[in-house]
This record gives structure tokens, C-alpha cells and sequence, in this order.
């Protein structure tokens, strides 16, 4: 598994099925999607944008929805809260989409989750991973792996590295709050100890200040969480303070470098939620690096993947694109299993992803590889 940690700049925020507009619109089945297209995850948000992009042709090639075309209605989110949500006002009001994908960050996926699960609007989550999203309500469902199960998998495999007093860094919003706060928990039950720990601002222009405040405490390593364009500046500031001489450990490691050169994210290592798995995996792999002549920067977009075949599969068995019909079909699939790119697909009573994989990564030569 390999992602190439080269930046992209986001430029197109509507991706349809193959088929025309006008008079066939109203043969074409749909879906929403909020994706990042511009602002800090714009790298992920592109790289999202394509795998959904992958998934319709896929759905279409197979025979569509109930024998018509299918389509994804993507709007972008641009980081932010607000924005995400007047996009998915729009796609509920306007477009009359029964299912919607997304967010990136959790901050904008808790209130986007909530707005649609008021809405009686199927919510399908790709990425986000605080533990609140396990509270959204019955129309929500989730594909990812939550930071309960996330923080226990880094805190072993950061203990497993030799690390007993490390300095943490994350973001002060829903997530890095709870990445923070969950790592913390697991890694003093280990015997391990939190020398410093640092909430940073998103949008700042520096961070030399909180680094050189984690510097100070002399850790064994540097935990860090951090989004893509903020992360880039994180990462070049403390190569330019000399603390790469540290060890680094990034939580959600293609996230952390999505954006940040090569030079300077050589040989950093961390975690990350599990990308592609098995036969289908591969095949999926191969398909988007041939389409893109490049493979996919982050592991989300698997899960992207999934979550748009996945609906279409719920739509077909229940012959219907109305909401409650395609919940109770998701449902019924999660019992079952699915079998995705992402790996085996099985739901819980909440609707909560059953055994979610994760996988150990490094940076090498500009790729985020497997160690």
C-alpha cells in the first residue's frame, strides 16, 4: 500500500454519473456527498472527490440503481462548519438526495450528521473519527474506525517503539480534543507519561511557540495530530528547530503529511485507519492509479468508496429511494456483511462499524508505506 504525499489543489466540486443532463435527469437515482474541497483538507478532499468519482462508474457500469443511472451530488464544505452545512441544506431541499456522505473533520461532521439525522436524511460517515459520531442518531451510519479504538492502537504501537515520555500536539477542536485526551488515557495504562501537552489554534500562521514549548520537556518522542496545510507548517517549523532529531509519531499519518514535502516527512512514522484490504482492495487500487496515473494520497478514500456502493446496494435491494427504506436496507446489509475495498463491512446495534482495521505506516521517498 503506497500514497503518494504530493499536494493537489482541489478545482472541481460537482462529480456525476456518465450520463447527460436535461431530459435524462429525471431517469438519473442520486446521492450527496460534503467533501473538503478547498481550505486545510483540500489535498483529502480532492483525493475523496476521485474516489467517488470511481464508485458511480463502477455502480453505473453494473447496471445503475433499479435499472437507471446513478449520480453523487458533491458539495464542498470548504472547511467549515457553516458552509457544510448550507450545503447540505441544499442538497436535502434542492436536490432531494435520500443519503448524503461526508465530512472530513469531525467539527464539521457532528453538526452535518445531526442536521440530516433531523432531516430523516440517511448520513453516511467516511472519515471522521471522534467518538461523538457514535451519538448522531438511527439515520446515521459509520464506516471508520472511532478514536476509542484508534487512541488503544497508537498508544500500543508507540509503547511497542521504546517511547515512555512523549509530548503531544493536536488540534483544540472535537477531535484533537479527544485524540488528546483518549491517547493520554491509554498510554499512562500502559505506564507511559504525557511530559507536555499542546491544544493548538487551527489557521495560525506559526506554531513555533507551542513547539518550542513541547521542547522544553525533553520528550522521548513528538505525538502529533494535525490537519494537512497546518500540519505542513508544523512539520517544516520543527525541522527548522531542530526537532527531528526526536522521533516523530503521527496519528492519522497520511493526514498528518498529506501536504508536507518529502524531504522533510522522510522517515517519520505513525498510524493510520486500515486503507484497502484483500482482492477487491487491490483491484480498487489499481483501478484509481490508473485512472489518475498516481495512487491515492490518504486512506479515506476507500472508505468513500465503499460508503457509494454500499448505498447503491441498499437501494437495489429495497427497490426504493426513499429514506427509511434505504436505512432499513443498510441495516440488513451491516447484519449480514459486506464485503468493500475497505476490508469486511459489518454494523453493530448503532450502526457502528464491527472490528475496523488499522495499519502502521512510514514516510519513505514520498510515499506513506507499510513498516
Amino acid at each position: 500500500m503506497q500514497f503518494n504525499v504530493r499536494p493537489l489543489v482541489a478545482a472541481t466540486f460537482l462529480v456525476l454519473s456518465l450520463t447527460g443532463a436535461g431530459a435524462q435527469a429525471q431517469e438519473t437515482v442520486k446521492m450527496g456527498a460534503v467533501l473538503s474541497l478547498t481550505g486545510a483538507n483540500a489535498t483529502v478532499g480532492e483525493d475523496v472527490r476521485r474516489a467517488v468519482d470511481l464508485a458511480v462508474e463502477k455502480v453505473n457500469a453494473d447496471g445503475g440503481v433499479m435499472g437507471k443511472k446513478f449520480a453523487v451530488v458533491i458539495e464542498d464544505s470548504g472547511g467549515n462548519p457553516t458552509t457544510a452545512l448550507n450545503a447540505a441544506r441544499k442538497l436535502v431541499s434542492v436536490d432531494k438526495v435520500p443519503v448524503v456522505i461526508g465530512e472530513y473533520s469531525s467539527g464539521i461532521s457532528i453538526p452535518l450528521g445531526q442536521y440530516l439525522v433531523k432531516e430523516g436524511v440517511t448520513h453516511i460517515n467516511i472519515a471522521s473519527t471522534s467518538v461523538k459520531i457514535r451519538d448522531l442518531g438511527a439515520t446515521s451510519f459509520n464506516l471508520i474506525g472511532l478514536e476509542d479504538k484508534g487512541n488503544k492502537f497508537s498508544a500500543k504501537d508507540t509503547w511497542d517503539q521504546g517511547y515512555r515520555n512523549v509530548a503531544i500536539i493536536a488540534p483544540n477542536n472535537a477531535y484533537g480534543q479527544g485524540v488528546a485526551h483518549g491517547y493520554k488515557e491509554e498510554f499512562e495504562k500502559l505506564g507511559g507519561k504525557i511530559v507536555t501537552e499542546v491544544l493548538y489554534t487551527a489557521g495560525q500562521s506559526t506554531y513555533r511557540r507551542e513547539l518550542q514549548q513541547m521542547s522544553r520537556s525533553n520528550p522521548d518522542a513528538y505525538i502529533y495530530t494535525a490537519y494537512g496545510q497546518e500540519s505542513a507548517v508544523i512539520n517544516r517549523e520543527a525541522f527548522e528547530l531542530g526537532l527531528r532529531k526526536t522521533p516523530w509519531y503521527g496519528i492519522l499519518l497520511s493526514m498528518c503529511l498529506s501536504d508536507t514535502p518529502a524531504d522533510i516527512a522522510q522517515g517519520q512514522i505513525g498510524m493510520e485507519v486500515g486503507s484497502v484490504l484483500g482482492p477487491k482492495g487491490r483491484e480498487y487500487a489499481e483501478a484509481f492509479k490508473a485512472r489518475h496515473k498516481e495512487g491515492f494520497k490518504t486512506s479515506y478514500t476507500g472508505y468513500a468508496y465503499d460508503a457509494v456502493l454500499l448505498t447503491a446496494a441498499a437501494m437495489n435491494q429495497a427497490k426504493s429511494t426513499a429514506p427509511a427504506d434505504i436505512q432499513a436496507a443498510l441495516t440488513q446489509l451491516g447484519q449480514k456483511g459486506y464485503e468493500g475495498v475497505t476490508g469486511f463491512i459489518k454494523f453493530d446495534s448503532d450502526r457502528q462499524r464491527i472490528d475496523p482495521p488499522y495499519a502502521k505506516l512510514k514516510s519513505d521517498q514520498g510515499k506513506i508505506v507499510v513498516r
